[in-house]
């Protein structure tokens, strides 16, 4: 009976892989047939994935091939799985948030007329991330790592004929497209050091005794070169300073296109890449010690701006990025650590502890905000909402639960103890880091306090609050069980399913605990204590309500280096290459030519005038030129 079995779990990763681009193809050729059934396929595609991942959870450590390109001696492009801990981890998490989401969006999407162009853009989105997922080695996830931008694109922009929405997908592709330059030259960098083998396994092969070990101890610019070009990747996808300013605008896209791409999967896509390629940083400390640092700084600034945002989206927005931060943060802490003490890392690690944790209560989040959204007649300013807690009372638990394992309540959220690991390990690795993180902290509970007290307590400030009733059960039945997977990450028994996301506990500093709850204790109280029973906001500060101005940098950076430089470039291009270069040997040409014309008028004249001419010019040469150079 174990052939069989065998069999039919080496079938899985290909049925994974084919089922959602499958439907993602046949919805978006073939919606006119399908009609109302597209939405169903979607569906039941996004379910049979998330079937898959479950029984994939119990499969053993392989790494089949699924399609084969190229393949000469050690060179080889396909595309190849690698299943272990961490992509089965990580797979469940996509799959499971995005059947919910598929889920939460037939409610949501009800009256939008693009739904069926909407379903297919999610199923396409799945078949993108899958890929990054299963991807055995860089090329393959670099051909992913693309279609996940294609598919964010198409699903940030999906009310197209808002000039927002429109401006805000542009904004995202492009603004990836910067990181995954980098990303590109960090893989051909390491596919030139590596003789053409960019597999994981033979990745790690090379640096543990290959030509990469050898590159290390010799061509350390280098390396640290490749290892931030890997990163670069990262800092696109996963919105890190300089390129985080495309996340808060992606809030133009539909909310569950937030909970999905935005909040636990495509985002995380960029710390789960850092995780399987954190040899790579490990080999280089300098690199470690930039990503530690970009991240740290990251979260800090993103924390301050979310202290004065009033749409609720946009709160969430800047959560994400600050917790993205936290799992950046931990990669680089974590690196840091292995390179000084010398010892390989274990199979858990704190960066994938977070995302697993923080990917249930966030979309959690995102999605209870658009239950709030629906029910409030599209509104989305929190100091027009209030007393949602009388009116949405599963909503209201629902977002309680979140909003205290973001907060990172002590003991009984698992959002405390993910947080808590990463805090350990900047105890120990960069105290600097360590007391980022907890400053952090206390605003991740002053924002979520303030937010969780304007929207949920006190009375309704308008109509559409004060009408607000509960979502469909087809909006909250996703909450309730994201409510349910956020309580039971907190358990043991249920996290073994889930091994290589938890690390190894590292030794208990009471320092650590003390920070933090200090932090989670003093954010909250002063939240509660300065916003319970306001109608406006006491603090103004447009330093982090205008997001420290980097759009406007930004905007200035491309008006002076873009606009100038190519005002510059065209008047330098009219005058030298249009006019000296191009028009000038043809205006001589042209005079020479009318010159030219006035001998060739049909007059005998002009002709004897020629011929004799012509006589002269021969004797001249005969007589003087020829001696001359005879001699």
């Amino acid at each position: 009976m174990t052939p069989p079995a065998q069999d039919t779990t080496a079938s899985l990763p290909t049925l994974l892989l084919m089922l959602p681009f499958l439907t993602a193809l046949s919805i978006l050729l073939g919606h006119k047939l399908l009609k109302g059934a597209s939405v169903v396929l979607s569906i039941a595609s996004a379910a049979i994935c998330f079937v898959i991942s479950l029984m994939l959870l119990d499969a053993r450590d392989s790494a089949p091939m699924l399609l084969p390109f190229i393949e000469i001696g050690k060179f080889r492009i396909g595309l190849d799985a690698m299943i272990d801990q961490q992509s089965r981890g990580m797979m469940f998490i996509v799959t499971s948030i995005g059947l919910l989401v598929h889920l939460f969006s037939l409610g949501y999407m009800k009256e939008d007329e693009g739904k069926v162009r909407f379903f297919g853009s999610l199923s396409l989105f799945m078949f993108s991330m899958t890929g990054i997922v299963l991807a055995g080695n860089l090329f393959m996830m670099f051909i992913f790592w693309e279609l996940v931008g294609l598919s964010s694109y198409l699903l940030i922009g999906h009310w197209f004929e808002k000039p927002s929405a429109a401006e805000a997908c542009k904004k995202a592709f492009l603004t990836n497209r910067i990181g995954d330059f980098g990303f590109m030259i960090g893989i051909l960098m390491l596919f030139m050091a590596n003789h053409g083998d960019v597999s994981f396994s033979g990745l790690k092969g090379g640096f543990a005794e290959g030509p990469l070990h050898e590159m290390t101890q010799t061509h350390t610019l280098f390396m640290t070169l490749a290892a931030l070009g890997i990163f670069m990747g990262a800092v696109g996808k996963s919105a890190q300073f300089p390129l985080h300013v495309w996340l808060p605008d992606a809030m133009e896209g539909p909310t569950p296109v937030s909970a999905l791409i935005h909040a636990a999967t495509m985002v995380a896509a960029g710390v789960f890449m850092l995780v399987r390629c954190s040899f790579v940083i490990e080999a280089s400390p300098d690199a470690a010690t930039i990503i530690a640092w970009i991240g740290g700084l990251t979260a800090l600034m993103a924390a301050l701006m979310a202290t004065q945002q009033n749409d609720i989206k946009r709160v969430l927005a800047y959560s994400t990025l600050s917790q993205l931060g936290y799992m950046v943060m931990a990669v680089g802490l974590l690196a840091i650590q292995v390179s000084v003490n010398h010892h390989e890392a274990g199979p858990g690690h704190p960066a994938m502890f977070h995302l697993y944790t923080h990917a249930f209560f966030k979309a959690m989040l995102f999605l209870g905000s658009g239950a709030i959204i629906y029910a409030c007649h599209h509104e989305q300013d929190i100091w027009k909402m209030g007393g949602l807690m009388k009116h949405m009372p599963v909503t209201f638990v629902t977002f309680a639960i979140g909003t205290a394992s973001l907060m990172g309540v002590p003991f009984i959220t698992s959002g405390f103890w993910s947080k808590e690991s990463i805090l350990g390990v900047g105890f120990e690795a960069c105290r600097p880091l360590f007391w980022i993180g907890v400053a952090t902290a206390m605003l991740t509970a002053f924002y979520m306090t303030r937010m969780f007290v304007i929207t949920f307590l006190g009375k309704p400030r308008t109509e559409s609050a004060h009408h607000a009733i509960e979502a469909p059960i087809i909006m909250v039945l996703p909450l309730v069980v994201l409510a349910a997977l956020t309580v039971l990450s907190t358990f043991e028994s249920f996290n073994r399913l889930l091994a290589a996301m938890i690390p190894n506990h590292a030794e208990d500093h009471p320092t650590v605990m003390i920070a933090s709850i200090a932090a989670l204790i003093i954010g909250s109280s002063v939240g509660f204590l300065l916003y319970r029973g306001k109608n406006s906001d006491p603090l103004n500060i447009k330093l982090f309500a205008n997001k420290f101005y980097f759009d406007e940098i930004y905007a200035v950076i491309v008006k002076v280096l873009q606009d100038q430089l190519a005002w510059i470039v065209n008047g330098l291009e009219r005058m030298f290459v249009d006019g000296i270069v191009a028009r000038l040997p043809a205006f001589i040409a042209m005079r020479i030519g009318s010159a030219a014309r006035i001998l060739t008028g049909g007059h005998l004249q002009a002709y004897t005038f020629l011929l004799g001419a012509g006589v002269l010019m021969v004797i001249y040469l005969v007589v003087f030129v020829l001696p001359q150079l005879g001699h």
